[in-house]
């Protein structure tokens, strides 16, 4: 099959690529393995689609140069989203600068996209695995190529056919959420053109972690602030709520961490978490709230002291981590005891062994070098009319709309400049 642009992977940045270049007046085909296009995008922002933020900061985006983030959407960033998505019908929904479709359905945003390909006679084929791209005039192809496609650049071969096109737009995502088809197949469809590729590693994920209290906090959530060390040295810190598990730790501050949490895992590192339980108190405020309970309430136990200020669940394992009774009198504690209390509340150590694994995943961290990569384009610096987008680049975005609104904007920019209008 012959076609101007032929786009591997029917995902949020290869949709908006083909709807681009096909306005551009090119004929489009994506190719996508699994039995319809943009799947992952139902899966977004809990089934709302959390299609973008208008907070946007360098360090919103994470990556060997994060930096290289931003240049690329200053060509096309959010206010050009939300104008390219009401133009397809999507009214926003804004929350604490959160945008979602009027709906609440991530739907109505794939659906809206499918209409447009539909209009433009994108030809979509599902179902058909690409198992091999290569460039026309490489070796040995000018004698398998028919003579009505020797000036065409790509041939992409799948599992059943031949395609060949002028330009190739690689939107195959990384590896996250491989039953949504993202399985990490583009970075060996792409390893011939000599691309560096960054080790992809799971991130906005849940950590597992060493402690046999686990099992006992599973399903307690706790506003909590959370730092991040990495060979005993801080490395970042995350407010939000923490969600403990019989495996370790998850919620969105967690997220945030996991994809540095994942990579020093991954180079041998230690890994673990301090967490401060009760943020809104100072250490001093704390012990004194402690002192004055006990005080106050010589009558109870040490664990029936704490009712009220931590869940249950959580008071029993951090008396229990304080080298103390729950079940003895409060007028044992003395001043080395309530201080052990008020440390293991606030600085509360868990050692990280290993992120979840890619299924888990919302996100790959890793995958193809910026330095490879055109910022305006996404063209390939190495291969000509050879275009990289998404989830395969080494850009990984944090929670809050950040990895669609990556998605969208190196789609747009490959699909203009494939279109010819770079």
């Amino acid at each position: 099959m012959k076609t101007d642009v032929i786009i591997v992977g029917g995902g949020a940045s290869g949709l908006v690529a083909a709807i681009v270049s096909a306005r551009c007046g090119k004929n489009v085909t994506i190719i996508e393995q699994k039995d319809r296009v943009g799947k992952k995008i139902l899966a977004t922002g809990n089934g709302k689609c959390n299609y973008t933020n208008s907070l946007q900061t360098e360090d919103c985006y994470r990556g060997e140069d994060s930096s290289y983030a931003f240049k690329v959407l200053s060509f096309f960033g959010v206010s050009e989203t939300v104008t390219f998505f009401k133009e397809l019908g999507i009214y926003p929904k804004i929350k604490n600068g959160y945008y979602y479709p009027n709906s609440e359905q991530a739907s109505s945003v794939l659906d809206v996209l499918r209409i447009e390909l539909e209009r433009l006679k994108v030809n979509v084929v599902t179902e058909e695995e690409v198992i091999k791209v290569e460039q026309n005039n490489s070796i040995g192809n000018s004698k398998k190529t028919a003579n009505n496609c020797k000036d065409l650049d790509f041939i992409v071969t799948t599992s059943s056919k031949k395609y060949y096109a002028k330009s190739l737009i690689m939107a195959t995502g990384g590896c996250a959420s491989p039953e949504l088809g993202s399985n990490g197949s583009g970075y060996d469809l792409l390893k011939k053109f000599s691309h560096k590729v960054i080790k992809p590693v799971p991130a906005l994920v849940q950590l597992k972690a060493k402690g046999n209290y686990f099992k006992t906090l599973a399903g307690v959530r706790n506003e909590s602030s959370i730092s991040l060390y990495i060979e005993d040295q801080f490395i970042r810190k995350e407010y939000g709520e923490l969600q403990l598990t019989n495996y370790g730790v998850s919620g969105i501050p967690i997220f945030q961490l996991s994809r540095y949490a994942a990579r020093a895992i991954d180079e041998r590192k230690s890994v673990h978490l301090t967490i401060d339980f009760l943020p809104q108190l100072s250490e001093n405020e704390l012990y004194q709230n402690i002192l004055e309970r006990t005080e106050l309430e010589r009558h109870k136990t040490i664990e029936e002291l704490l009712l009220g200020l931590l869940n249950k669940k959580l008071s029993y394992v951090i008396i229990k981590e304080a080298m103390l009774d729950p079940i003895a009198s409060v007028n044992v504690l003395n001043k080395k005891s309530i201080q052990q209390l008020v440390k293991r509340m606030k600085e509360f150590m868990v050692e990280i062994t290993e992120p979840n694994s890619f299924s888990n995943a919302q996100v790959t961290a890793g995958g193809i070098s910026t330095k490879d990569i055109d910022p305006k384009t996404m063209e390939s610096k190495l291969v000509k009319n050879l275009y990289i987008v998404g989830e395969l680049i080494d850009i990984d975005g944090i929670c809050g709309g950040y990895n669609l609104q990556w998605a969208w904007t190196t789609g747009y920019l490959a699909g203009l400049a494939v279109g010819g209008s770079k």
